[in-house]
This record gives C-alpha cells, sequence and structure tokens, in this order.
C-alpha cells in the first residue's frame, strides 16, 4: 500500500488495485506518516493478564513429581487441583505441556544374567541370520491354562450392548500346553499335558523329533526352567548332535518368539473361552493351533542384537540418572 501511495497513487486507486477497502490504505498511509517504518508492524496486544503465575507452574510439576496425596498411590487431575487451588483444566493443560501422567506406570525387569550379552547375541543372530539346512525352533510351554466356564450363560451380543457375561466362573481343572514355533515359517508344533513335568517336556520333545524332517540341524531356543534340564533331558539331547540349544537369559522371555504365539492364543481363544472341561479346552487350542497352521505367518524380528544392547544401555543410564537425583 504504501509503495503504490509513494508512486503517486490515490487511496481508492490503490484499493480497488489490492482488493482492500479505501479506509484501509488511508489508515496504514497515517500511521506510516506518523510513525514512519516502525508505523508498519502490528501494535502490542496485552490480551488477558495471566492467570496462573510461573511459580504455581512449577509448585504443580514439584508437587506431581516428588509427592503423593494422603489418600491414594497417585494423584489425579481433580486431586491436584483441591490441592493447588487450580481449576482441573488448568492442571490437566500443565500436565500435558510437560508430559506428566500420573495414573500411569509402566512394568520393568532387568536381566541379572551374567552371560546376558552373550546370550542376545547368539539368539537374536540365530533369528536373522539362521544357519542352512537348519530349523530354529522356539519352545517353551503354557502351564496351568483354566478351563473356565461361567455361572450364568454368555449371552449373545446385539447392536449397541457389549457380550454380556458374569464375572463368576467356575473352573474345571487344568492343562498344560508345550510349543513350539517354527522361526522361518510361523507354524506351530503343539500338544497338551495333564501335567508339566520334565517327562511331559522329553515326551514334546520326540514329538518335535518325528516331526521334523531328516537330514536337518534342530536349532531349540528355550529357557533354563527345572524341567528343561534334568539328567534325562542332557542325556537325551546329547546323543543327538544335530540338536543344539540355545538358552534365553532369565528374566527375558521377550526374546522368546513363542510367547509372542501365546498371547496371541490367550486373547484369541482361551480370555473369552467357555470350557465345561479340559478335554473342551484343549480340543479348542488344538482347533486353534490346526487353524494357525492352514496359513502360518512367522514374527518378523527387526531388532538387531547391537540395537537391543544399546537400548538397554540407555534405560541403565536413565535409571541410574534418575536414582541418583533422588539421593
Amino acid at each position: 500500500m504504501i509503495l503504490l501511495c509513494a508512486e503517486g497513487l490515490q487511496s481508492k486507486e490503490v484499493a480497488e488495485r489490492l482488493g482492500v477497502h479505501e479506509h484501509t490504505v488511508g489508515k496504514w498511509r497515517r500511521r506510516f506518516v506518523k510513525d514512519r517504518i516502525e508505523g508498519l508492524t502490528d501494535e502490542y496486544r496485552p490480551g488477558r493478564p495471566r492467570t496462573v503465575m510461573d511459580a504455581q507452574v512449577a509448585e504443580v510439576i514439584e508437587r506431581t513429581l516428588n509427592n503423593t496425596p494422603k489418600d491414594a498411590t497417585h494423584w489425579s487431575i481433580r486431586g491436584m487441583a483441591a490441592e493447588t487451588g487450580l481449576s482441573h483444566t488448568t492442571i490437566r493443560r500443565i500436565w500435558n505441556a510437560f508430559g506428566l501422567q500420573p495414573h500411569r506406570s509402566e512394568t520393568f525387569k532387568l536381566s541379572t544374567d551374567p552371560l546376558f550379552v552373550d546370550k542376545v547375541q547368539d539368539i537374536v543372530g540365530l533369528y536373522m541370520a539362521p544357519p542352512n539346512r537348519a530349523i530354529v525352533l522356539c519352545v517353551d510351554e503354557k502351564s496351568q491354562i483354566q478351563a473356565l466356564d461361567r455361572e450364568q450363560p454368555v449371552l449373545p451380543m446385539v447392536p449397541g450392548v457389549a457380550e454380556p457375561r458374569t464375572h463368576t466362573y467356575i473352573r474345571h481343572g487344568t492343562t498344560s500346553l508345550f510349543a513350539a514355533l517354527d522361526v522361518a515359517t510361523g507354524a506351530v508344533i503343539g500338544k497338551c499335558y495333564k501335567r508339566h513335568r520334565a517327562t511331559e517336556f522329553l515326551d514334546f520333545l520326540k514329538e518335535i523329533d518325528r516331526r521334523v524332517s531328516a537330514g536337518l540341524d534342530v536349532h531349540i531356543v528355550m529357557d533354563n526352567y527345572a524341567t528343561h534340564k534334568t539328567p534325562k533331558i542332557k542325556a537325551w539331547l546329547a546323543r543327538r548332535p544335530h540338536w543344539h540349544v540355545h538358552v534365553t537369559p532369565t528374566s527375558a522371555s521377550w526374546i522368546n518368539q513363542i510367547e509372542r504365539w501365546f498371547a496371541e492364543l490367550t486373547r484369541k481363544q482361551l480370555q473369552r473361552g467357555v470350557h465345561r472341561s479340559t478335554t473342551e479346552l484343549e480340543a479348542d487350542i488344538n482347533r486353534f493351533i490346526e487353524a494357525h497352521n492352514e496359513k502360518p505367518k512367522p514374527y518378523k524380528w527387526v531388532k538387531s542384537a547391537d540395537e537391543i544392547l544399546a537400548s538397554v544401555k540407555r534405560f541403565c543410564q536413565r535409571t541410574q540418572k534418575t536414582l541418583c537425583g533422588e539421593l
């Protein structure tokens, strides 16, 4: 506007050329004449005065991180609002701005295995670069699976209403599932037993031996549970030099891929299943395995051993800093 006016154009002509009102051009011309370049900047707009001061924000953060309420283990939004005299919406904004979530907690457990690094490198290397003419199997047992029936019949789901079921149940015994996941194909070998002793585990190893093609080396990934290392198990494995055992670190079940499949079994079949006997339960488990093996899909392991170890190192360093800060 000012540049066009400087060329000698009238306010009306400038307004028509720029598509603004003539009064707008006049306003900016007057401001430029009065204050020159400074007159073309926006004027200060104070807006509504602050009602929450920095000291109050700091107090909320300090209380959230270092104190707990008298009647609870963690702060709620309304509890903090009542304690500080601020509104619950203000507390919410402060917590969101600083990433505070007192209502949430996360669990962790670090392995204390002295060979943790070596075992992680061994097993992850097996996943990401399996040996030739070999099969890699993740083996474990899901013990004490309960056959649960509801005290009253489960009602059908209808539009707008979730499936109604009683929260109380009747136990009809337990079964234990031994399973082996083929890392390359995603197929599962599974067998249910009444108990989960070394005897049952040895029988399951023989079941695997019968199903694996001859001429292949067998690499099994399993934990160091007592039933996996009895003299009979060790003697049976020693007579089969083409079998190779890879033991997971203690407190590191996440590295065994069969645990991921067990989670699927629980979510899809067991969590909401209704079974009036262990026979029904085992039949449903076997059907689930058969359905899974019709179109098996392997889990894709994407983290290298170095990335996993680096992540564990960062967590340890972060935890150490936090503890040192508290001390």
